[in-house]
This record gives structure tokens, C-alpha cells and sequence, in this order.
């Protein structure tokens, strides 16, 4: 149980990415904090049987005040947070010329601007104590772009940006930085691009086929289990000088 002791707060964590990372940290020992706008009950229930500590809290991670509450929830009720994960975010695709206005803000507030608002209440817990984990869920799209996807494209290139800055200021202590940059996931973002092409006349099998084929050389989807098992590596003493890194797992994507 190597992270006996410690407690994480995963953002996004009710479903998909977030609670295959959760799940492998609880297994590991860790307590947990959920955050999300899903199923969190049976969430709970799943990560409980690990037998750990599971705690939840419904924050709006685009409103900062939510993101305080958050934070002083997780203090009260855990202590602090040793281990954060920034997963939580939102999609949408449309050209940069009908991008909708507000759309771009949510995406940017959710996707970028949470994440520094975490990290910044999470830092002084982790500094006072030496220790911490910091762990962005950036994507492969934090350092190529892809059309239609402005506004998380450049969200994720800002949380690449953010990681080196937050690894560089905490460089000479017990704190580490780091991004995990996925390619393709089957979340419920993904699906619905599946679900287009459906729509559009193609088979449920081809339209993955042709999906995977677009971007993902190993014509497999990354897990979130194997995405927990990096994030769990990521908070072991063998990644202690892994500090500002964006990490790819991506079937090959960024090696074409």
C-alpha cells in the first residue's frame, strides 16, 4: 500500500479518466477525494472497497470561490491534499471564425484556469510538509493542434506551460509537477465524436476504426487504468526527479 497515509483529490473523478486514476490510487493505499458532476454514490462505493477513506465534494471548478470550498472541505475532513490530480474538462469543436464565445471561456476555465487554482491552494499544505504531487491530465493536444478544437487546444498548451512553472518553483523540494498527455481515451468526449460518425452512415466499428486511424498509430485506445498505473508511478519515490514533464501515452501519436 505505498500510499498508505496520503490523501488525493482528483478533479473530474466521478466517471471515466478520473475514476480509473482514483481507483488505482485508492487500490495503492491512498485515501481519496471525489469532485465531479456525475454518479459520485457508486463511485464511492467502487473506490471503498479498496478501504480507504472516500470523501466528495460537488465544486464547480470554473467558479474559483467553489474551488476554495473544495479545498477547505478537503482540509477539514482529510487534513490536506498530498496528491493532486487536475483532470476535470470540457470539450467543444467548432472553427475558430463561430467558436462560441461563451464556450471558449467554459473550456478555458475548467480546463486551464482550474487547474492553476488548484495548485495554487494545494502548494502551501505540500510545501510546509515537503512532500506533494502535483499531476496534470494535459493530452497529446498540449503540444500539437488539431482543427476545430481551439479553445482546448490552447487550454492544454497553457497547463504544459503551467507544469514547467509550477516544477521549476518547487524544483529543490519534496513537491513535484508533471503533466500525463493521453491520445485518444473512450471517455464520453470521445464517444461523441464515435457517435458523429455514426450518424453520419458509418458502423459503430468502422467509425472507431477510422477514428483511431486519424491519429493513434497502435489502433488501440489508451485505458484509464493505464493512465492510473503512470499517475501512481508519478507519485513514487522513482519519480522524484521527474519534475516539469509531459508525459505522452499515446499509442504513437506525437512519434509520426
Amino acid at each position: 500500500m505505498a500510499l498508505s497515509g496520503k490523501t488525493a483529490l482528483i478533479t473530474g473523478s466521478t466517471s471515466g479518466i478520473g475514476l480509473g486514476i482514483a481507483d488505482v490510487l485508492a487500490r495503492n493505499g491512498a485515501d481519496v477525494i471525489l469532485n465531479g458532476f456525475g454518479d459520485w454514490q457508486t463511485a464511492a462505493e467502487q473506490l471503498s472497497r479498496h478501504g480507504g477513506r472516500v470523501g466528495y465534494h460537488p465544486a464547480d471548478l470554473s467558479q474559483a470561490e467553489q474551488i476554495e470550498a473544495l479545498f477547505d472541505y478537503a482540509r477539514r475532513e482529510f487534513g490536506r491534499v498530498d496528491i493532486l490530480v487536475n483532470n476535470a474538462g470540457i470539450q467543444h469543436v467548432a472553427p475558430v471564425e463561430s467558436f462560441p464565445v461563451e464556450r471558449w471561456d467554459s473550456i478555458i476555465a475548467l480546463n486551464l484556469s482550474a487547474v492553476f487554482h488548484c495548485t495554487r491552494l494545494a502548494l502551501p499544505d505540500m510545501q510546509a510538509q515537503d512532500w506533494g504531487r502535483i499531476i496534470n491530465i494535459a493530452s497529446v493536444h498540449g503540444s500539437v493542434g488539431s482543427t476545430g478544437k481551439a479553445a482546448y487546444v490552447a487550454a492544454k498548451h497553457g497547463v504544459l506551460g503551467l507544469t514547467k512553472v509550477v516544477a521549476l518553483e518547487t524544483a529543490q523540494s519534496g513537491v513535484t509537477c508533471n503533466s500525463i498527455c493521453p491520445g485518444w481515451v473512450l471517455t464520453p468526449l470521445v464517444q461523441q465524436q464515435i457517435d458523429a460518425r455514426v450518424a453520419a452512415g458509418e458502423t459503430p466499428e468502422q467509425a472507431r476504426s477510422a477514428l483511431l486511424a486519424e491519429k493513434q498509430p497502435s489502433q488501440a485506445f489508451v485505458t484509464a487504468e493505464q493512465l492510473g498505473e503512470l499517475a501512481l508511478f508519478l507519485c513514487s519515490a522513482a519519480a522524484q526527479q521527474v519534475r516539469g514533464a509531459a508525459w505522452n501515452i499515446d499509442g504513437g501519436w506525437l512519434a509520426q
